[in-house]
């Protein structure tokens, strides 16, 4: 590392842009620093993963992790979605927010088809180019390729060539630089811990830039799926565009700094410091869940006969914890709508659903502690 060379810059037409070094092939480590950190990085996803096994319905709770990632993921890129409107169906937000809600929706889906495709599928560039078509159907960035590596430069910051903040590799060196990455990703009998791979995967992924829309979407999607490729993790528990998101500024300066001054090293410490962060706050989320299951769990009893339909109703709620109303309750458990409608009533009343209002109008219903644990760090 202490020889690392990110790249040069090459000169085309009136700009120049920036070809990263490739990254398979043999690295060492040597800073105390990062392998304290890489020591903490681990024990923590370790305690994440294990502590997600022992969680009854883990896989309903998953969803909600998936659902908070996709909104960040999606935040970090200019969307404004909050998780009340990503939990909604598209026709209960108002028209200037639909777009922004699909993106968040498409950005969903592609993470939830990337983790299931990882069973028959490996990391590559099929997948990853698969991710990127689903993530831009029908939105922004629509008719620029949908997974298609670019034919032409991109640039990111700046209105042009000539005052973009950083230019990308040109466009016919993509191909082999994405290559390289996918050879570097299924490296075998290699001594490079894991944790650092995927810091040097995102970092080179970003670089390359290789899609003109949605790289950092995708980039930050590699994450989970690595970790979950690798077997580091059993369930995809661990998404960290939060922390991105809460430290956007370090997190473009870190990604910069290894570019302008080979500054890998700084890299990796932020990266494993969000690694820890996000491992301990999705240990604290779980034992929040685990206890507000078991608080509703026994406020559900307060209903007598009719406490195990309106489990029903509550159970589904840990997926998704909006219901739109009478209609959905009844189909959930077998009731007519009068009685789906008073079952909502006394959860309402009992504090375990709220209305949810907009412009006045009550469209729905929250599960609003549940929501909460997911909303409030």
């Amino acid at each position: 590392m202490k020889t690392f060379k990110s790249g040069v810059l090459l000169p085309k037409n009136s700009y120049r842009y920036f070809k990263p070094e490739p990254i398979f092939r043999q690295w060492t480590i040597e800073d105390p620093q990062i392998i304290h950190l890489l020591g903490k990085a681990d024990r923590m996803l370790g305690r994440l993963d294990m502590f997600s096994q022992h969680v009854p319905n883990v896989d309903m709770f998953i969803q909600m992790h998936v659902r908070k990632e996709a909104v960040l993921s999606s935040k970090i890129e200019g969307t404004q979605t909050n998780m009340e409107e990503a939990l909604q169906e598209k026709e209960n937000l108002p028209e200037e927010k639909r777009n922004d809600w699909q993106e968040v929706k498409n950005y969903l889906d592609a993470l939830n088809w990337a983790v299931a495709e990882l069973q028959n599928l490996p990391l590559s560039s099929r997948l990853i180019r698969q991710s990127h078509k689903l993530l831009l159907q029908g939105v922004r960035g629509t008719h620029k390729a949908p997974g298609e590596f670019r034919r032409s430069q991109n640039w990111v910051g700046g209105a042009s060539l000539n005052d973009a903040r950083f230019i990308p590799p040109a466009h016919e060196e993509v191909a082999e630089l994405m290559g390289d990455l996918e050879h570097f990703i299924h490296r075998e009998d290699d001594t490079f811990p894991e944790l650092l791979r995927i810091a040097l995967i995102h970092y080179q992924f970003e670089t390359i830039h290789p899609f003109l829309d949605g790289n950092g979407r995708i980039g930050r999607l590699l994450i989970p799926l690595y970790l979950i490729d690798k077997k580091i993790l059993q369930k995809p528990v661990l998404y960290i565009s939060h922390f991105f998101e809460k430290n956007r500024d370090l997190y473009y300066e870190n990604l910069t700094g290894v570019r302008a001054r080979n500054d890998l090293a700084q890299w990796f410490k932020f990266f494993l410091e969000g690694i820890v962060q996000t491992a301990e706050l999705g240990v604290r989320t779980l034992e929040r869940v685990l206890s507000f299951e078991k608080q509703t769990h026994e406020r559900l009893g307060k209903l007598g006969a009719r406490a195990h339909k309106a489990k029903n109703v509550i159970d589904s709620l840990y997926a998704n914890p909006y219901i739109s109303g009478p209609e959905a309750v009844a189909k959930l458990t077998g009731s007519s709508q009068i009685s789906a409608y008073r079952l909502l009533k006394d959860l309402v009343r009992l504090g375990i659903l709220e209305h949810a209002a907009r412009g006045g109008r009550k469209r729905g219903y929250f599960f609003r502690g549940y929501l909460e644990i997911f909303t409030s760090e």
